[in-house]
């Protein structure tokens, strides 16, 4: 599985803009630069081994290629995403932000937001041209935050080291996807990358910020997660295909992950409306059309 980009949204060449409900997102990263506006929150965010508490109403950047990963904290958290690009500002150089947050050097956020909310009138009207004016407020806007926000320019070595670390991440990912139904260990991976453990599992915990184990015990969660909403199989079964060893590990999983028992879970799964419904193993997440976008839109502000 391509963790680079789960779906895509793109209608021009280079720019993404869509509404999105999140319950989780495991580690990802694509090569376009991503803002995030919360638009009901809160987010649980975590990037560079750092865990985030994101609030409605706040601001988030990242620069391409940076691993990160969502979850819902009490529940479903929606947001704007605007992916973009870096061929459609056309530098010289590479640039990479050194904060994720453009709120702490900026000192009103909201000539960004209203930015954002032109970008987005023009994206979902679909009015004759509008091309022109989406790639012109998206020029703008990232011209805003990358001359208030600290910034360096991503040299020939960062940016090789950068592409090592996501093809092995990107490899790890799929390791565990074509694996995690049987008995999975590192240490096959490792030999399969010629590594050393004691080099994959600290990568492992940098790159994912959790342990080996942990991620597939994930990964296995989110399956059954899937599988519950697919299917009326029978929980044993759900348990026996996700990869868990017997019923009581595959409880433990779900009340760590979720606070709640498999048949809790069950119980409280309710398939929203009016919206595309992305559910796999790495993200359970609602994406809508431009009808919808415009009523959400409608009940924005600054």
């Amino acid at each position: 599985m391509n963790e680079l980009e789960i779906i895509r949204h793109k209608r021009i060449d280079g720019l993404s803009l869509f509404f999105d409900t999140v319950d989780y997102r495991t580690p990802h990263f694509h090569p376009e630069w991503e803002i995030l506006w919360i638009v009901d929150g809160p987010l649980s965010l975590t990037c560079d081994q750092q865990h985030y508490r994101v609030e409605t109403g706040e601001l988030v950047l990242f620069s391409p290629n940076r691993p990160h990963e969502f979850h819902k904290i009490d529940k479903s958290c929606t947001f704007l995403c605007l992916q973009a690009s870096p061929a459609l500002f056309r530098l010289d150089r590479s640039l990479a932000a050194d904060s994720l947050f453009p709120a702490r050097f900026l000192p009103d956020t909201r000539p960004v937001k209203q930015r954002l909310l032109a970008l987005c009138e023009a994206y979902f009207a679909r009015r004759e041209l509008y091309e022109f004016a989406c790639v012109g407020e998206t020029c703008l806007l990232f011209g805003e935050l990358l001359s208030a926000m600290p910034t360096h320019v991503v040299s020939r070595d960062e940016q090789e080291r950068l592409e090592r670390r996501n093809r092995r991440l990107l490899a790890l990912i799929r390791f565990v996807d074509e694996n995690y139904m049987h008995k999975i260990r590192l240490s096959d991976f490792a030999e399969a990358e010629s590594c050393s453990m004691h080099y994959l599992s600290h990568f492992v915990k940098d790159a994912l910020n959790q342990s080996f184990q942990e991620y597939v015990c994930s990964v296995r969660v989110n399956c059954a997660c899937k599988l519950m909403a697919d299917s009326e199989k029978k929980l044993l079964d759900i348990c026996e295909e996700s990869g868990f060893s017997d019923y009581r590990y595959f409880s433990q999983a779900f009340k760590r992950q979720f606070g709640l028992t498999p048949e809790q879970y069950r119980g409280l799964l309710v398939k929203p409306e009016n919206a595309v419904i992305h559910h796999s193993l790495h993200s359970l997440e609602r994406f809508y059309d431009d009808e919808q976008s415009k009523v959400i839109l409608s009940k924005l502000s600054v």
